[in-house]
């Protein structure tokens, strides 16, 4: 049995913080994990500037509500689907990730838990553990599935480095330049081929 993880933002849908940096012009929340290899660091930076401008869950669940799925992710997701376990594994946060799941078709979702005040504040976040992509993806291999892997980004290559098959897709060329043992697709057609290169079932 094969199992097809992928992280989320950068892959199927855009980058959260991103969206949120066009809303607010603050341009320190273009951040991601593209730029900044410590997530805990990275979100400290963000939760800092939301609580110094006084911006809540609310504010981000705005820009959320707003987002489509990257053009081609849900046909790929519904080819992938077919052929494939599918896991999202992603550092996102279950209290904003509704609206994409529900416009990528409920894939399952391994993610964080944010804190919140009453008043929407963001007061801290919880990891459901360190490392939890790629101790998914280990553990997942210890219950004997084949298991491949792609992400864009610095927090995705210990999953990436784990999978019995690794994919960057849409990274920046930096990335591809650090991490050359990673099979690159450059959009969801070339990894579409890339799998079918790598399964036994095609």
């Amino acid at each position: 049995m094969e199992v097809a993880c992928l992280d989320l933002e950068g892959v199927l849908i855009p980058e959260i913080w991103i969206g949120m940096a066009k809303k607010t012009g603050f341009d320190e929340l273009r951040a991601t994990t593209r730029d900044v290899s410590d997530y805990n660091e990275l979100m400290q930076q963000r939760l800092r500037i939301m609580d110094e401008n006084n911006l809540g869950l609310p504010d981000l669940q705005e820009v959320i509500n707003s987002l489509e799925p990257l053009p081609g992710a849900l046909d790929f997701l519904n080819w992938l689907r077919a052929h494939f376990q599918v896991v999202v594994l992603s550092d996102t946060f279950y209290e904003f990730a509704e609206p994409l799941m529900r416009k990528l078709e409920w894939p399952t979702l391994f993610c964080h838990r944010l804190d919140t005040a009453p008043d929407g504040r963001i007061t801290g976040y919880h990891l459901r553990m360190d490392n939890h992509k790629r101790e998914a993806v280990k553990h997942l291999r210890q219950l004997n599935f084949t298991v491949y892997a792609a992400g864009d980004s610095y927090n995705d290559t210990a999953m990436l480095t784990e999978a019995d098959k690794g994919f960057l897709i849409h990274a920046p060329d930096y990335i591809m330049t650090e991490f050359p043992q990673f099979t690159v697709a450059r959009n969801h057609a070339e990894l579409r081929a890339e799998l079918e290169k790598a399964s036994p079932r095609f």
